[in-house]
């Protein structure tokens, strides 16, 4: 186990290693290479000549790539200096960039509004994945009868429905005519049961696209599960059913489930922009989604690298529950 998780970890660490070049040439080189400049990206088209020759001085745009590449790497584990002339602004360590347009770093930005992304998939992710097993099971559980009818058409319209029309039906029927939850998102840290008002229905609404794809696939994998030599032995061996299914056919079905979870979690922790946006929830997506209007590519990096950063470590955490999960994996 402690080899595998060594290997692991090294594996990670080149991924990373890997992301943050692919990054830096998507931001810096291909622009350049397709005959677009950087700097004009970094303070928009409608910028002053003066102000795109100081942002090209301070990225060291016409410094070498090598150079360039340097300063990002430093830039990410001990920070960096941006220069321009007698003016230096310093980017303390993670540095992620530095946004000319609201001149502030991009690290806190990306740290202030995080814990409500993560709070917002991790609540989502609970909900989906309780429902989606349930109702997947059932359905295998009950091929072809009506509820596996019913279920499978419920899980086809969540998978249909987009976000933002869901979201919406949900704040004029549960929020605004009902009354029954908040319309408004209240930090934590101010007032935890208005915060757990104002976060149900975007954890519904989520859970509802999410936990219909979940249904789906949890049914196929259980039906294809159940045809297995094991659990005819199982069964041959005079288990009962509700051993048959928990112990031995839902271990398999959850494989497929955690590959799926690792991915969708981690490129939740991107921000959920439709959710967010519909009900105007301070996370990641929002200020992606402001960013990309505004023309802000230092705060787009960051939530690049951020997000498959997430991706990352969640599918290296997907990994080690695979041994937990399934007894035919062995982790060494």
């Amino acid at each position: 186990m402690l080899t595998y998780l060594i290997r692991r970890l090294f594996a990670v660490a080149v991924m990373l290693v890997v992301i943050i070049l692919a990054v830096f040439c998507i931001f810096f080189l291909i622009p350049k290479w397709s005959g677009i400049d950087p700097a004009t990206m970094f303070v928009g088209k409608q910028a002053d000549k003066e102000s795109v020759e100081a942002v090209r001085e301070k990225l060291q745009l016409d410094d070498p790539v090598l150079v360039q590449l340097f300063e990002f790497f430093k830039g990410i584990f001990v920070g960096r200096d941006y220069t321009s002339g007698g003016d230096t602004t310093h980017c303390s360590a993670p540095c992620f960039g530095y946004s000319f347009r609201t001149e502030q770093e991009i690290w806190p930005v990306l740290t202030d509004r995080l814990p409500v992304t993560l709070s917002l998939a991790l609540g989502a992710a609970v909900i989906w994945l309780i429902i989606g097993l349930a109702v997947g099971v059932l359905s295998a559980l009950k091929r072809g009868s009506l509820w596996d009818r019913l279920a499978m058409t419920g899980a086809l319209a969540g998978v249909s429905l987009p976000v933002y029309f869901t979201g919406l039906i949900s704040l004029a029927v549960f929020a605004y005519q009902l009354d029954l939850v908040s319309n408004t998102f209240t930090p934590f840290g101010d007032d935890p049961v208005k915060w757990f008002s104002g976060m149900i229905l975007p954890w519904v609404t989520l859970a509802f696209l999410f936990g219909a794809m979940y249904a789906r696939l949890t049914r196929a994998t259980m039906l294809e599960v159940m045809g297995e030599d094991y659990i005819r032995t199982a069964r041959a061996k005079g288990l009962k059913e509700p051993v048959v299914i928990g112990k031995h056919a839902m271990r398999s079905t959850m494989t497929p489930v955690l590959t799926l979870l690792g991915i969708d979690i981690g490129a939740l922790m991107g921000g959920a922009i439709l959710t967010e946006t519909t009900f105007s929830i301070p996370g990641l997506g929002q200020a992606v989604l402001k960013a990309i209007t505004d023309r802000d590519l230092p705060l787009i990096l960051g939530v690049t690298l951020i997000t498959a950063t997430a991706v990352v470590i969640a599918n290296l955490i997907v990994d080690l529950l695979y041994g937990v999960i399934d007894p035919r994996v062995r982790l060494g």
